[in-house]
């Protein structure tokens, strides 16, 4: 069971990238069910797989009243994260970077990021980024973790809460459907198997 504090979390502000405008973080639920993907930065290649894997669910999310959101922890990156098409929701930046604080995820060092950053799970998923065509760069914060949240309407609970333990970490969509308690008519990504053929990172 989640301990969260949604009242004081919800009081948080982010800002749209779409209207520039700041917004409170519980606004995204007050209406509606919301899948929160929390983007490590909008350069970083596993984040755009990863935005892209979950954007597969968007048809069944909005069939069934859930909204897909996205939230960066800086503008960097922003604008070719945009056209790039990674990400088929809606898009906030926390400038302050409390949401990230408030949820926990953790914040990488210059001694403990480098192993965090060519972990296994990280190479599987750089290479699966790279064959479906999806690359990334190292501009803006690469010290920030990421995760998920995904808010009841209304802020009535949390149904799932998941931070990042290293940066190849991501929720499998099996997981968001389940959580959320409905169907999807997708097929998840698969994370390929590493070897020295596939991981070269």
């Amino acid at each position: 069971m989640s301990t969260l504090n949604l009242t004081k979390l919800g009081s948080n502000l982010l800002k749209s990238a779409t209207s520039g405008e700041n917004v409170e973080l519980g606004s995204l639920w007050q209406d509606h069910t919301a899948v929160i993907f929390f983007l490590r930065r909008f350069g970083c290649q596993i984040c755009r797989w990863t935005a892209a894997e979950v954007s597969k669910l968007e048809k069944d999310l909005k069939t069934n009243g859930v909204a897909l959101i996205g939230v960066g922890p800086e503008e960097t990156g922003l604008k070719e994260f945009k056209e790039g098409g990674f990400f088929k929701g809606d898009i906030y930046i926390d400038e302050k970077k409390q949401c990230y604080r408030d949820l926990g995820f953790k914040r990488y060092n210059a001694i403990n990021v480098l192993p965090a950053a060519m972990g296994k799970k990280v190479r599987e998923i750089a290479s699966k980024a790279s064959a479906e065509g999806i690359q990334g760069n190292f501009s803006g914060d690469l010290l920030q973790s990421g995760g998920m949240l995904i808010v009841a309407k209304g802020g009535e609970k949390v149904l799932l809460h998941f931070i990042q333990d290293s940066p190849g970490d991501h929720v499998p969509l099996e997981d968001i459907t389940k959580a959320l308690g409905i169907t999807a008519s997708v097929q998840a990504g698969v994370r390929p198997q590493c070897n020295d053929d596939v991981c070269t990172r």
